[in-house]
């Protein structure tokens, strides 16, 4: 990590840098590999209290049908089968609390939504960069991810799916945001 010399000057409201941010997943295929891609539509906001990390908080909003695994077809497999992108056009992520773990390392519990239902999830994400940047912005960075069954959220495809992709899938935060003035 950069710059920062305590956590209380992370304190103020954040709004996600999209160009800088990346949300994955890693999901396990019967056919010995994974299936790795990446939503590339998303906003968010947080209000990080470094004094109290339990005052913190985060919003996150995913649009579905921007999904990307480098295959056309898979792409669009995913959005109508088993997101239904329709129907359910965004995911969404409201924290519900936030625990600070070690030093840089923080616990954010909160309420995931997918295809209209909602279970809680707790990530664990490091503070990987807080300093200025060229533009005069103050800037942070996250990383975290979680482990998930998809079957929870009413994501199971068809038949022949539900074979050969596992339900268990990795969710991946490399989050950057930029401190609003």
């Amino acid at each position: 990590m950069s710059t920062m010399n305590t956590l209380s000057e992370l304190t103020g409201d954040y709004v996600l840098d999209p160009t800088r941010t990346r949300i994955g997943f890693v999901a396990r295929h019967a056919m010995a590999s994974s299936v790795r891609g990446q939503f590339d539509e998303h906003e968010g906001s947080a209000h990080l209290d470094g004094e109290e990390p339990s005052k913190s908080s985060v919003r996150l909003s995913i649009r579905a049908r921007s999904i990307q695994t480098r295959n056309r077809r898979r792409d669009a497999h995913l959005c109508d089968t088993f997101l239904d992108v329709d129907q359910y056009p965004a995911l969404f992520f409201t924290s519900t609390a936030v625990r600070q773990l070690a030093d840089t390392v923080f616990r954010v519990t909160g309420d995931l939504t997918i295809r209209g239902v909602t279970k809680p999830v707790a990530v664990d994400f490091e503070l990987t960069v807080a300093e200025n940047d060229p533009q005069g912005g103050y800037r942070v960075g996250f990383k975290g991810s979680v482990t998930i069954n998809r079957n929870d959220w009413g994501v199971n495809g068809n038949a022949a799916s539900r074979i050969l992709v596992s339900p268990k899938m990795v969710l991946e935060f490399d989050v950057a945001a930029i401190r609003r003035t």
